[in-house]
């Protein structure tokens, strides 16, 4: 299913919070709602917030009405506050600097030149999205054995991108390979993308999937029922650290405790050579209630104090390799990332 579609000059996003039991699309026709959206993660995934920011940057030149002279400091405000949303995905600020750029290319045109200048660099950068997941899912092939089965945590498939997903990307290549014996997925609390989305994506695909509790995700591979782990990212570092969903720094200690190899799948978008290493990487911090509650329903004291950080930060060296677009990179990761992506 699409995760958003633009349609007579608005963005429509599936509403992932309504996901599994309700399929709801709704229409988003100004940049606030875009932001909104991606604050209360209707959308979510670090390559479609960015995707949906930059059609929320073509929203907002599209509904603005003022004088030429003051459009520039508008358009401006509008980055700002997209770019304010979420700060741990670079992904967001990847897109939204795309657009700034193609903006400073049009600008001195007239108003429908610059609207369908953003309009197609929205496309561009949605569009591409799909063909970086789909070479990702290539190159992750080569490190899936034959009736493998890979433990995942959170969602990366096609509800967290433009279409087909990273590390769930993998996971399709390796099905339509027929490499693939079965999925695990990790419940992926507090707000549970694992049970809602990846299981729900999974099963619409006819692909076996097998939901547990994130605390028994050791157990399971104590077991030997794990060949690989393969996981998404928000942000990469210089340094082959990754931000991605809290728990996964957990799952890596766990994988490599039972020597089981960790993979991350990220296009070259997640790559951040800015930031030397996990330690410069904002993390994000949710409303507590999507810890005391699941849902509308209080599961804890409602007076309790609560830590509700959205990702943590994996060392470099607990991951095997990192399936990107361009080919896996591997350590020593410094240097690999830097040859790979020192151009971007």
């Amino acid at each position: 299913m699409d995760t958003m579609y633009w349609r007579d000059n608005s963005l429509y996003l599936l509403d992932q919070t309504r996901l599994p039991f309700e399929v709801t699309y709704v229409k988003l026709e100004t940049y606030e709602q875009v932001a909104e959206a991606i604050k209360t993660m209707k959308v979510r995934g670090a390559p479609a917030i960015g995707a949906a920011a930059a059609y929320g940057m073509v929203l907002g030149a599209l509904k603005y009405s003022g004088g030429a002279r003051e459009f520039e400091q508008y358009l401006r405000k509008v980055y700002e506050t997209l770019k304010s949303t979420r700060p741990t995905a670079v992904n967001l600020f990847w897109a939204l600097e795309r657009m700034w750029m193609r903006f400073q290319k049009v600008k001195n045109g007239t108003t429908e030149d610059v609207f369908t200048g953003l309009l197609a660099e929205a496309y561009a950068i949605f569009n591409e999205d799909v063909e970086l997941n789909k070479r990702i899912g290539k190159y992750g092939l080569d490190v899936v054995p034959d009736n493998a089965t890979i433990l995942t945590h959170c969602n990366a498939g096609t509800l967290a991108t433009a279409g087909y997903g990273t590390a769930l990307g993998v996971v399709r290549a390796a099905y339509d390979a027929g490499k693939l014996k079965r999925v695990f997925a990790d419940e992926t609390r507090p707000l549970l993308q694992g049970a809602r989305l990846t299981a729900f994506e999974l099963l619409e695909e006819g692909i076996d999937v097998t939901l547990i509790c994130d605390n028994m995700a050791g157990y399971v591979m104590s077991l030997g029922l794990v060949d690989l782990v393969v996981v998404g990212a928000d942000r990469v570092t210089a340094n082959g650290d990754v931000a991605n969903k809290i728990g996964t720094y957990s799952l890596a200690i766990l994988a490599k405790e039972h020597g089981i190899p960790f993979y991350v799948a990220a296009p070259y978008s997640t790559i951040d050579l800015n930031l030397t290493s996990g330690h410069d990487i904002p993390i994000e911090e949710r409303n507590p209630d999507e810890v005391r509650k699941i849902g509308d329903r209080l599961i804890a004291p409602p007076q309790v104090k609560v830590f509700n950080p959205a990702f943590d930060v994996t060392p470099a060296k607990y991951i095997t390799g990192i399936i990107t677009d361009r080919g896996i990179v591997r350590p020593p990761y410094r240097e690999n990332i830097k040859k790979l992506f020192g151009g971007e």
